[in-house]
């Protein structure tokens, strides 16, 4: 049984409708919070509109916003809607990403472009708007990769276009701090969702398994309480990357 702990309080998940975000809308909803769901593109809107059909069905709120957010005026419009249906924002939580396996010298520009603007120049906008937008003593988490901390082939976009977000994340946490805001950056593990199968051979989901704890993936439902942590009782945590992995890896 939830204790509520978020009563009274609103979040924005950027890429809330599916996968880790869904289950973070659901999850925060269920705690008490009132949601903003976000989604990119017509492709997720019944993801969104369902996961805010099981937030309104089980007595939440939640309604759900579409924007690309490569496009900084999106993100800005994204907070502005949450601001202006729920009165402000209060923990803002960007699960925005894109994967990308492929080696460095068969990679084309247009490609890094891509990866750059979802996972860099996305998350920076999302990091601005949450800091002139949320309420004092704000909460701000960003899923980055535990390949932030990996020493690997393939993945030279992917880990390479997250890796700005800690330092994004760092100058936030000072930036923010006279108004109580926390930034954080969370790096799971690699996660038992379709992001991941996509991107992976048999063999190599094998090596990624055995690699953790008990020989599997990290769950989105590993990930969600950590989230929850961070904008509740852990939120004194700031400015830091924290890998979520099952010993995966570390630095």
């Amino acid at each position: 049984m939830s204790n509520r702990s978020l009563e009274g309080k609103v979040a924005l998940i950027g890429g809330g409708a599916k996968n880790l975000g869904g289950l973070i809308s659901r999850t925060f909803a269920a705690d008490g919070a009132k949601i903003v769901v976000h989604y990119n593109s017509e492709a997720t809107k019944r993801a969104a509109d369902e996961t805010v059909a099981a937030i309104t069905n089980a007595g939440g709120e939640a309604f759900a916003v579409q924007g690309d957010l490569t496009k900084a005026a999106n993100v800005a419009r994204l907070f502005e809607e949450g601001k202006k249906r729920f009165g402000g924002i209060d923990i803002a939580v960007n699960t925005v990403g894109k994967v990308l396996r492929k080696p460095i010298v068969e990679t084309t520009e247009a490609e890094y472009d891509e990866m750059a603007a979802v996972n860099a120049k996305a998350a920076y906008f999302f990091i601005k708007e949450a800091g002139r937008t949320l309420n004092e003593g704000g909460k701000i988490v960003t899923i980055v990769t535990s390949l932030l901390a990996a020493f690997t082939d393939g993945y030279s976009t992917y880990a390479g276009t997250k890796a700005p977000v800690e330092h994004f994340t760092r100058a936030a946490a000072k930036e923010f701090a006279p108004r109580r805001i926390s930034v954080t950056a969370l790096g799971p593990g690699p996660m038992d969702t379709p992001f991941f199968y996509g991107q992976e051979t048999p063999e190599r989901v094998a090596f990624h398994k055995s690699q953790a704890m008990g020989g599997q993936l990290t769950k989105i439902e590993d990930i969600v309480p950590i989230v929850k942590s961070l904008v509740t009782d852990a939120w004194w945590i700031t400015g830091q990357t924290i890998f979520a992995n099952g010993g995966y890896t570390t630095r």
